[in-house]
């Protein structure tokens, strides 16, 4: 099943009610999450994973400035019980600049409410309907919302829980192929203002549909949790999905939402149409990206000025971008043309190895800092509304340090391997970028990152300078290594190491949850969906089962090889002692006394041979005559 569903609690948290106690069947429970309360069958018949509830969190934060912003236009304030509303202003988020709008309206929106001329939302693949009931609770300045599922038990388990939660007035479930929806949408000329698709894996079959089922500057939520694809495992499949070959670098996970961004605009441009990013993270094991789509020609000719190739050193992992076009103004006009390059030459200039190419890859930034901040501020005044909201804050607060206008980044272990000298404190070079006149920021996608405008130049002189303080031994170093190659060119830059007060970033020292704790034993992605359960909905025991399968293939392993002469050591000198996993015995003979020694390649060199090996046996003399290797042949003459 295409569909995802998400909880958290269980119902032994609260008691329940006799109107949900009467809903419950057997061999099911009841799912709380933020307003929301969710009936799930105790079999895998409709996908389930409760780490994702951070996802949905999000999603609903993302979707009620959208609304704020949306009902702005018309006049209609947007209300969050719990919400500080003093002194805020209303602002309308076009594309370009956010232009603030005055505050003197009457009419109201409230979660839970049909509003008049709010947003008309889709969740494509709504399983349990968990999402969209939330958002029919927790969302205001909603309209309609269709929560839509191919799975037939998915769309009868959405309308028990519709129907459990009381928002039938604003929730549909719908049995469809979700793609079939968003084209008879466009068809009926009737587009969704927002749509939401986080499908098992890849959502590249729905991305072309959803660009054209969307209403001008309508909000399209993505999840893509096929991470080993984009990550790089699988570059010629990745292509196939989404158009671009993908990179195993250290930065592969902020490269995957350049790519999904890429393929979104690739896919809306077909129909005269771009995307403008209002937020794209990657956490956990997923990536999730919130974009708005805007027609226009004349911004679409400029899309490929906005994607660019990535090379990528085998060597040293030092990456360059290369844009595809390039816009020159005249005056009031635009000129289109293609890009010069490549911004290298064939090979490293810093360790003479290759390049990979990777791409193509949206280039340009990945958030709307204004957006982020207005969530940021949203969340600040209603400090209770999620479960998840201190991790919100954590990473939306890195993400409005991050410089918007460098693509990708480098990190402290892997500069370190390359050159192998032990690593640098962040702050340290961090520090020394500042002091040499550069910027540079975190990222949230992994910790220990650099990313900066300085050229790779600089951040390797930086580190051949740290090398003098901290050297390494270069005479065990291959003179064709990347590391040899590096240290042997003198830094022209002299760097300092002394720590600034602003390399530490605010959200560091305020001690933020920026990364992912273990929320629960074996939590990650879960097994697909299968009609009629098919497994357990207790993945632990499944997990249980191949709990120590690497430690049973040693162990076993070992007392195969216990069987086996050692033939890389003579008896007595092996290295290993008792850890030698061959045998360590001598080889028992069937008579006592001399035995005539078969020739073999390492007889000399076995750690369990009878003889003495400081008196090999020689061939011919009287004390090791030479054995017959073949009996007499009667035939002989």
């Amino acid at each position: 099943m295409d569909g995802e569903t998400n909880g958290s609690a269980a119902s032994g948290d609260q008691p329940l009610a006799p109107e949900a106690a009467e809903a419950v069947g057997a061999g099911e429970m009841v799912i709380t999450e933020g307003k929301a309360r969710i009936i799930f069958p105790g079999r895998n018949e409709v996908f389930y994973n409760p780490v994702q509830e951070f996802n949905r969190d999000l999603t609903c934060a993302v979707i009620t400035e959208f609304a704020r912003l949306w009902l702005s236009a018309k006049g209609i304030r947007a209300i969050v019980p719990g919400e500080k509303h003093a002194g805020k202003m209303v602002v309308d988020l076009s594309e370009g600049d956010m232009e603030t709008v005055q505050e003197g309206v009457e009419q109201t929106a409230a979660p839970g409410e049909v509003c008049q001329g709010g947003l008309r939302v889709l969740e494509g693949l709504a399983a349990s309907g968990l999402r969209s009931i939330r958002f029919a609770q927790e969302v205001p300045g909603l309209h309609a919302v269709i929560a839509n599922d191919f799975s037939a038990r998915a769309v009868e388990l959405m309308g028990r829980n519709v129907q459990l939660n009381g928002v039938g007035h604003l929730v549909t479930p719908s049995q469809a192929d979700a793609r079939m929806v968003m084209y008879q949408s466009k068809a009926e000329k009737k587009p969704f203002d927002v749509i939401d698709l986080d499908p098992y894996g890849s959502p590249a079959i729905f991305l072309d549909a959803a660009v054209q089922a969307l209403s001008e500057g309508g909000l399209l939520c993505v999840t893509c949790t096929d991470m080993a694809v984009m990550a790089g495992n699988s570059g010629e499949t990745c292509y196939s999905k989404y158009g671009a070959m993908s990179l195993k670098g250290k930065f592969c996970h902020e490269m995957a939402l350049h790519i999904l961004l890429h393929s979104l605009d690739l896919r809306a441009n077909c129909y005269q149409r771009y995307v403008v990013p209002l937020l794209a993270i990657s956490v956990d094991f997923y990536i999730r990206v919130f974009v708005r789509i805007f027609t226009g020609q004349a911004k679409v000719k400029a899309s490929a000025s906005k994607q660019a190739l990535v090379y990528h050193c085998v060597g040293c992992g030092t990456h360059h971008l290369q844009r595809l076009g390039k816009v020159t103004s005249h005056g009031s006009n635009f000129k289109y043309s293609p890009a010069s390059g490549p911004p290298m030459g064939t090979l490293c200039e810093h360790c003479q190895q290759r390049h990979q190419l990777g791409g193509p890859i949206w280039a340009e930034p990945l958030h709307d800092m204004a957006f982020v901040e207005r969530v940021l501020g949203a969340l600040e005044a209603n400090p209770r509304r999620f479960r998840t909201q201190d991790r919100i804050q954590g990473i939306l607060s890195m993400v409005t340090e991050e410089l918007s206008e460098v693509p990708l980044y480098y990190t402290l272990d892997h500069l370190s391997s390359t050159i192998r000298c032990n690593t640098p404190s962040l702050l340290q070079f961090r520090s020394a970028l500042l002091h040499a006149g550069y910027q540079v920021s975190l990222s949230h996608a992994c910790k220990n990152t650099i990313k900066t405008d300085a050229p790779a130049t600089v951040i390797w002189d930086i580190m051949r300078c740290w090398e003098k303080l901290h050297p390494v031994k270069r005479e065990r170093l291959s003179e064709t290594s990347p590391a040899a190659r590096i240290l042997a060119v003198e830094p022209t830059l002299k760097a300092s190491f002394t720590v600034r007060e602003d390399a530490n970033p605010k959200s560091r020292r305020r001690g933020l949850k920026r990364f992912q704790e273990n929320p629960e034993a074996n939590w990650g992605p879960k097994a697909r969906a299968k009609a009629g359960g098919g497994i357990s909905l207790a993945l632990q025991e499944k997990s249980r089962q191949h709990q120590g399968k690497r430690k049973e293939r040693e162990e076993s392993a070992r007392a195969t090889l216990g069987s086996f002469p050692s033939k890389r050591f003579k008896q007595g000198t092996c290295s290993f002692g008792d850890q030698c996993c061959y045998s360590r015995t001598p080889e028992e003979t069937s008579a006592p006394g001399p035995q005539p020694e078969t020739p073999a390649l390492d007889s000399q060199r076995d750690c369990s041979s009878l003889e003495d090996p400081g008196q090999p046996s020689t061939p011919g003399q009287p004390d090791a005559p030479m054995p017959e290797l073949d009996p007499p042949s009667p035939l002989a003459p």
